[in-house]
């Protein structure tokens, strides 16, 4: 985990949007960013701005209230940007697969770049998932 400063020319920005979740998964990437897992000192800061971030990390199902949102978001981000898509609802529906108001997964809507499975998904996934982002970006 402490490999993750060779991949750094900057440090990589984090826009974080839930897409309709139980909140499971955004409370282990809050944990990600407390004192004991600390993504912070390792360069990674979390953003609100869309135009300054690097890495999109999405949680939830795709519900259909969220669609145009995800893809006006997406659209905001600067290239080389990465995708990561945490946890299973977010991958391919989840419990929520197949619902009436759920599209299954957001790589129907846009290109996901890393998967970080399971529901919810432990801090040290998530930053498994943000070390291989790292390295996309820094070959993109």
């Amino acid at each position: 985990m402490l490999h993750i400063k060779r991949f750094l020319k900057k440090s990589p920005w984090v826009l974080h949007y839930n897409t309709g979740s139980c909140n499971g998964c955004d409370i282990e990437i809050l944990a990600c960013l407390s004192p004991r897992y600390d993504l912070e000192r390792l360069g990674v800061l979390n953003t609100g701005n869309p135009k300054q971030a690097d890495i999109f990390l999405v949680t939830g199902p795709l519900t259909h209230r969220c669609h145009d949102r995800l893809l006006q978001l997406y659209s905001q981000i600067p290239d080389p940007k990465v995708v990561v898509a945490v946890g299973s609802c977010t991958c391919t529906g989840g419990v929520f697969k197949d619902m009436y108001n759920v599209n299954n997964g957001i790589d129907s809507l846009i290109p996901v770049d890393v998967y970080v499975p399971g529901c919810a998904s432990s801090p040290e996934l998530i930053m498994d998932g943000i070390v291989k982002a790292l390295e996309i970006l820094e070959g993109k």
